[in-house]
């Protein structure tokens, strides 16, 4: 991208990447949703100067391209299932991170479409609640309250999860 608004989307395209991904779930779907984001941003006809403005905007515009999918496709929002994993980036290493990382993961993925999206934008891609409240179109203490709740049920879901480490064994075989 040359021209000075297509440099100012690129700086945002891993994070709109993955946002579009803890929308949609499947990875051919988010990168179709962060070219046509990238594609209406670069046509529009007014662009927030103000950074922060800018940056939710362009979270807006995908979500809204998102939801508009959604309702093209008329996919009730339970029946949606996400991947739980990038090929080729989760390695055995026989580690608690593997395995929290995983749990995370697994345990998101079962979050309801708003509470994966609110984690999404606030927790993984970075925005601050304001920004957050600007691009979903609600107050930011709405946003808090979501995220609260979303943290929330996201903890009680890996607390209770089955997944746990396996025991370290001593040299000789023993535990």
């Amino acid at each position: 991208m040359s021209d000075p608004r297509g440099a100012r989307i690129e700086v945002y395209l891993k994070r709109l990447y993955g946002y579009a991904f803890s929308l949609s779930g499947n990875h051919h779907d988010s990168e179709d949703l962060v070219h046509e984001c990238a594609l209406r941003a670069l046509a529009a006809g007014k662009v927030p100067i103000d950074e922060p403005a800018f940056r939710a905007w362009l979270f807006r515009i995908l979500r809204n391209i998102f939801l508009d999918r959604m309702r093209q496709k008329k996919v009730a929002e339970d029946a949606l299932e996400p991947e739980f994993s990038v090929p080729g980036t989760e390695f055995w290493q026989g580690d608690n991170r593997f395995f929290n990382g995983l749990t995370v993961k697994m345990e998101m993925a079962k979050l309801p479409r708003p509470q994966r999206e609110i984690i999404a934008l606030v927790d993984i891609v970075g925005l601050s609640y304001a920004e957050a409240s600007r691009c979903l179109d609600i107050p930011v203490g709405t946003v808090m309250s979501r995220v609260s709740r979303a943290r929330g049920a996201l903890l009680q879901a890996v607390t209770r999860s089955n997944v746990q480490a396996l025991p370290v064994r001593k040299k000789n075989g023993m535990r």
